[in-house]
């Protein structure tokens, strides 16, 4: 392709390429294919203190903590232990729509608090400052008002315009409004209400999650991660995973990792649940929102080391490398052995061995014997 443009530079060839192939630029922000597995620019990426962390949602969300604040955490958390090269996420529709007591509550509350407002009764000190073109306003619902009547209809024609646009043009308006729709995602994560749910699940893309949402049947999360889980470790894309359930139905999926000798480790908030047990490693959400469990990877760490050294120590017996390196070595002693054998047969061997095998085993020579053998 970049032979159609012999009198350009190659840095010029190089940005006409891509800005002609779209799809090239864009593959490098997907983190997840559709498909189970990691990403094909990750494939050749080295294994080696890699870790994937696989989040069972549907048995453990973030009810009482901000879910991005919690990603964040999570993703330090397990960065202690290795490169993080994917992180995954699971549930239900249900679990993305439900709202948690305390967010209940805090709307609630928000809402008492717009009621007085507009009539009056109180006034807040600070003015609401509308964080995408700085207008103040006295009242929280005026400010509502105002971002859903200007910021949120532009918003709108910015998408519209950049799904009917094709080829170079849509990568030209994608650059062209990414800094402003991002100014406007992170207001209107604070004024606008989330459609579904609490936007646990915008909330965990936008701390890099991949999110995968499956049907309200039951376990059908589970089945669904379990996969996930199996198809990283027969293609040895990771080398420790990081669970977030208390679900004692992946105890197996536990048990298989460490037969493949991979390093596991479990966040979950029972104490001794059938997770913990089995995994090499095991920590609560205070633990790790605190950094605690930041502090201890460096000890779980070192002895992860110390065992791969022993592993490394131990003597194991291998017929066929034992058959390798010296099979051909037992093979020629044999055959010299027989070698030595055959060229000593110059005729008299066999009158030797008569003369010896002549008496019985158990009589001893005496010497007469021996004189009469000397003097034949």
């Amino acid at each position: 392709m970049l032979h159609l443009f012999p009198s350009i530079s190659n840095s010029v060839q190089s940005i006409i390429f891509k800005t002609l192939n779209p799809c090239i630029s864009l593959s490098r922000l997907c983190h997840f294919k559709a498909k189970r597995g990691f990403d094909s620019l990750n494939q050749t990426s080295s294994v080696q203190n890699s870790v994937a962390v696989f989040w069972d949602l549907d048995n453990k969300p973030p009810n009482a903590f901000p879910p991005f604040e919690t990603v964040v955490k999570l993703k330090t958390a397990a960065s202690s232990f290795g490169v993080v090269r994917s992180m995954v996420a699971y549930a239900n529709q249900h679990s993305f729509s439900y709202v948690p007591k305390a967010v209940r509550e805090q709307r609630r509350e928000r809402k008492l608090l717009n009621q007085l407002e507009n009539k009056g009764v109180i006034k807040s000190i600070d003015p609401y400052v509308c964080k995408v073109c700085g207008r103040r306003f006295y009242t929280n619902e005026k400010l509502v008002n105002h971002f859903k009547q200007i910021h949120e209809r532009e918003h709108q024609k910015r998408v519209n315009q950049i799904e009917s646009a094709r080829g170079s043009r849509r990568v030209k308006l994608v650059g062209k409004y990414s800094m402003k729709m991002e100014k406007y995602k992170n207001a209107a994560r604070e004024v606008l209400t989330p459609k579904v749910g609490y936007g646990l699940a915008d909330e965990l893309k936008r701390a890099g999650f991949w999110v995968g949402t499956v049907s309200n049947r039951p376990q059908a999360a589970d089945f669904a991660l379990r996969d996930h889980i199996v198809d990283v470790m027969d293609k040895r894309k990771a080398e420790c995973l990081m669970l977030v359930s208390d679900d004692s139905d992946f105890v197996g999926v536990l048990k298989e990792a460490k037969l493949r000798c991979l390093k596991t480790i479990v966040v979950g908030d029972a104490d001794d649940g059938a997770l913990k047990r089995v995994a090499d490693a095991g920590f609560s959400w205070t633990e790790i929102l605190k950094g605690k469990a930041k502090k201890e990877a460096v000890s779980v760490v070192g002895k992860w080391k110390d065992r791969d050294i022993l592993k490394k120590l131990e003597w194991t017996y291998d017929p066929e490398v034992e058959r390798k390196f010296y099979g051909s070595e037992d093979m020629f002693d044999e055959e010299s052995e027989d070698l030595d054998f055959d060229g000593s047969d110059d005729g008299n061997s066999s009158d030797y061995m008569h003369k010896e095998d002549s008496g019985a085993w158990w009589e001893l020579d005496t010497d007469s014997d021996a004189d009469s053998s000397k003097s034949q």
